[in-house]
């Protein structure tokens, strides 16, 4: 019997051409995986696009002293020829940036925020004390709380992985000029993943095909839930769509928040294409048991914690669970697979 399988292939960030890591990593496998599938007669569809918003597109603009949406056009370029030249099979490579996309994070924000799932709150923001600028994310780097390791960032530590914000580190310092930032008290509206850590257990405990390293990592990050800012004081991103923040041009929904949407974003905007625009919900609609649609998330390992909890919870916070009411989008299954690559080193070092 034919099933639906939907191929979510990390979205590259567009400050810059891919490496090697990136398509030996998920590229390939994700690649080799849907046509094995279609080869055995099941109706796939494979979805990625570049990821244009957050500061990884806003510190390359700067250093290269141009816009972000002039490096996102050159390389959302540079990357879909170098994919059309491995001819990987995608049936849409597409990018954050279009109408679609924001239509459809705008969207599944509303369906949490009216769940209750998404709350305004003040958070500690990082600022350079000699210009009163914004340093959000990746504009502060430092050394990280829990491992050590010296090149943390204000978002994630790269070496063990967990999430962090710039007021976590120790020794902070702005990657503008090198100055030590200040902080103050800014409204930022947060996720309550703490709503979802019972669904996510009993979601995570049904996963024992998962490799063990994907699994036992996820599971200990429900041991400290903590709710997670989805916005920033930027002005490059998916506006919040809501009264009184949605004209503001200094708050932006968080990258990370609207680049695990780009899944169905990219689902949705294949359908349209096909004419069809209902195309898409056999893929993400159906039963949670093997009778239904599966999906498979390729990526790297420093991208787990996003594809095995936080996207879940949206899905969940979406879909009206564990309370509330499906949003536009209807119920959401939730992922078949998180499959995870150890990152791909030459002499001890990482690409």
């Amino acid at each position: 019997m034919s099933r639906n399988i939907l191929t979510a292939v990390a979205w590259p960030y567009a400050n810059g051409p891919r490496h090697i890591g990136h398509v030996a990593g998920f590229g390939v496998p994700s690649d080799v995986f849907s046509r094995y599938q279609r080869m055995a007669g099941n109706r796939v569809l494979m979805v990625s696009g570049t990821d244009e918003h957050g500061t990884p597109i806003q510190v390359q603009a700067d250093r290269e002293g141009v816009s972000a949406r002039e490096l996102a056009d050159r390389y959302n370029r540079v990357i879909a020829e170098d994919l059309q030249g491995l001819h990987l099979s995608y049936d849409l490579f597409t990018r954050t940036t279009t109408r679609n996309h924001y239509a459809v994070v705008q969207n599944i924000f509303r369906a949490l925020h009216d769940n209750g799932y998404v709350v305004e709150r003040p958070q500690l923001s990082a600022i350079s004390p000699s210009t009163g600028r914004g340093l959000p994310d990746r504009y502060v780097e430092g050394t990280c709380p829990i491992c050590g390791y010296e090149a943390a960032r204000g978002d994630q530590c790269d070496s063990c992985g967990n999430q962090l914000d710039p007021q976590d580190l120790i020794s902070p310092r702005s990657k503008v000029d090198g100055e030590t930032p200040v902080f103050v008290e800014s409204a930022q509206f947060f996720l309550e993943l703490p709503a979802f850590a019972e669904a996510l257990g009993s979601w995570l405990q049904t996963r024992t095909d998962w490799r063990p390293n994907v699994l036992k990592f996820s599971q200990n990050l429900l041991e400290d839930l903590r709710p997670r800012a989805i916005t920033r004081d930027l002005d490059w991103g998916v506006p919040i769509p809501l009264p009184g923040w949605s004209e503001r041009g200094d708050k932006r929904l968080y990258v990370w928040f609207d680049a695990v949407i780009g899944y169905l974003s990219a689902s949705v905007e294949w359908a349209r294409r096909t004419g069809d625009p209902d195309a898409w919900r056999p893929f993400w609609q159906g039963p949670n048991d093997t009778s239904g649609p599966s999906s498979y998330y390729f990526m790297g390992k420093d991208n787990v914690v996003f594809h095995s909890v936080i996207w879940p919870a949206l899905l969940l916070g979406a879909s009206g669970r564990p309370a509330g009411t499906p949003g536009t989008y209807g119920e959401l299954r939730l992922p078949s697979e998180v499959v995870s690559s150890e990152f791909l080193t030459m002499e001890g070092r990482k690409f």
